[in-house]
């Protein structure tokens, strides 16, 4: 079977076991590792290596560089104190932990970003890359599993690379990847992508024979998604955002078959892509991230046309049946490289659609992505940021109030800016959506509170406006006043001033 999967014939002696490939790794090293949100995440070596340090009991500590979010893996290394620098991007609570302890130095980047530093030097050398695979070519090119992230960057700038082979990925994935490095500045060309479709590179990434220095055999699964079932609000979201569009169709600001959509990962974006299968809308495209579960259903129900992520998250059902029937879809779906998935020309050129999640939101719109009370970490800016600013329509979603009422999601101002004002165009929660387009910042206010705060939360948020207005500005604020609702919280456990009189519709 393996000799299937190696092409290259010199390259099959290289063949180990986990427990030998992960020798190579030593104290200290930079490791450039695949996998984006939990999909095509190197396994069988990095969980060697904890179990290594576990019954050792030895010290080591590396650097982990991704595509994003590794699968349960974050959590292993994590749980072994392993792990010194991170970066771009990281979804476990145990790492989470850590992170917000100062144990990990967390590096958040816009997804986009990570290939470029590289390549220009500033984030130094990688030691070791490590590729989860489903084949390597005949000239040594190593072919993607379930994402590609950054994988070819990590690939070419690596001193030396250990592939594993996914045997549960089934060999016609090959020619689902579309590998294509932009050339060094100055001398960098324009993306050729001026279609979703469009395929500009290579279908597996090229690597020298030489630097691979272990190929290991796997078995392990990607850790599925964990995607909540909607429920009222979410779809009560949805089919605002699902009105807006068609209204903006019916205006002629949007084409009968909208534009390319992207949708970040969760419940609620997911919620809003499966709310198209019902719609009137046809011939949809995706230039998207991630692919989530809703993006196959649409693709099922002929909605959708053709989609380009730079991965497959799924949950545990979807995975396994798009994995055996991939043969269904391989000629309508393609994976790229997340610095071409995410890039913001080719975003903008596009003219995207973006729909992505934000913690809390103020009432001029600025948009908190990533710090729980402005300090704590949750996961990370992901590729919200690429995508907001580039897209041609950007919208954000949340649930007007959490933890059951006591924290509002509508501040009057964000403990911690992600997304300014200026990248916004859409809010939406529950309650309803705010088209903030061509508004000043105090028009941005009044529409804000009116559509989207919670009715718990909406006279204190008006009150705090018509106070700060006297004062004047263009953007008015009480500062002494401005994170108070955060600081209430922190000593009385509910942002509401009399909590007991209130009640969560």
């Amino acid at each position: 079977m393996l000799e299937h999967r190696i092409r290259h014939i010199g390259l099959r002696s290289r063949v180990v076991m986990a427990e030998e490939a992960q020798t190579w790794i030593r104290d200290g090293m930079t490791l450039g590792v695949s996998g984006f949100t939990k999909s095509g995440d190197a396994k069988a070596v990095l969980q060697a290596l904890a179990n290594r340090v576990e019954q050792s009991g030895e010290r080591l500590g590396i650097n982990v560089y991704s595509g994003a979010s590794l699968g349960e893996t974050d959590g292993i290394l994590s749980a072994q104190h392993l792990i010194r620098r991170r970066l771009p991007y990281q979804s476990d609570g145990l790492m989470r932990k850590a992170i917000n302890a100062g144990e990990i130095d967390y590096v958040d980047q816009h997804l986009s970003h990570t290939a470029e530093f590289l390549r220009g030097g500033s984030l130094g050398e990688i030691d070791l890359a490590i590729i989860e695979a489903t084949a390597i070519t005949e000239d040594g090119g190593i072919v993607p599993t379930t994402s590609v992230g950054n994988s070819p960057i990590f690939v070419q700038r690596a001193k030396h690379v250990i592939v594993e082979i996914n045997l549960n990925i089934p060999e016609a994935f090959e020619g689902m990847h579309d590998i294509y490095q932009p050339l060094c500045r100055p001398h960098r060309q324009p993306i050729p992508i001026t279609s979703v479709r469009d395929r500009i590179g290579r279908t597996s990434i090229p690597c020298d024979p030489e630097k691979i220095v272990a190929i290991v055999p796997s078995t392990l699964s990607d850790t599925p998604s964990s995607i909540v079932p909607a429920d009222d609000d979410t779809l009560r979201m949805a089919g605002y955002i699902l009105d807006f569009l068609g209204h903006e169709v019916r205006h002629g600001r949007l084409p009968e078959q909208l534009a390319p959509l992207q949708s970040g990962v969760g419940s609620v974006s997911n919620a809003v892509l499966g709310g198209l299968v019902n719609s009137p809308f046809k011939h949809l495209e995706i230039y998207t991230e991630v692919m989530q579960d809703a993006v196959f259903d649409l693709l099922d129900a002929g909605k959708v046309s053709f989609a380009s992520a730079s991965s497959l998250t799924l949950s545990e059902h979807k995975a396994r049946r798009v994995t055996n029937d991939i043969e269904r879809y391989r000629d309508r779906i393609m994976l790229r490289p997340q610095e071409i998935s995410n890039h913001p020309e080719v975003v903008r050129r596009l003219g995207v659609i973006a729909m992505n999640t934000a913690l809390e939101v103020d009432i001029y719109g600025n948009v908190n992505s990533t710090h729980v009370f402005g300090t704590h970490m949750m996961n990370g800016i992901g590729g919200s940021g690429d995508f907001a600013r580039n897209a041609a329509l950007t919208v954000f979603v949340t649930k007007s109030v959490a933890k059951g009422g006591s924290i509002s999601s509508i501040v009057p101002f964000v403990t911690h800016v992600d997304h300014t004002e200026h990248d916004v165009d859409v809010l939406v929660t529950e309650r309803g959506l705010a088209d903030l387009r061509g508004l000043s910042p105090r028009q941005r206010a009044r529409t804000i509170i009116d559509k989207l705060a919670h009715p718990d939360y909406r006279d204190a948020l008006l009150d705090y406006f018509t106070r700060a207005q006297r004062r004047g500005g263009q953007t008015p604020h009480l500062l002494e006043e401005a994170l108070s609702w955060h600081q209430r919280f922190r000593e009385t456990g509910d942002m509401r001033k009399t909590k007991n009189l209130a009640r969560v519709m």
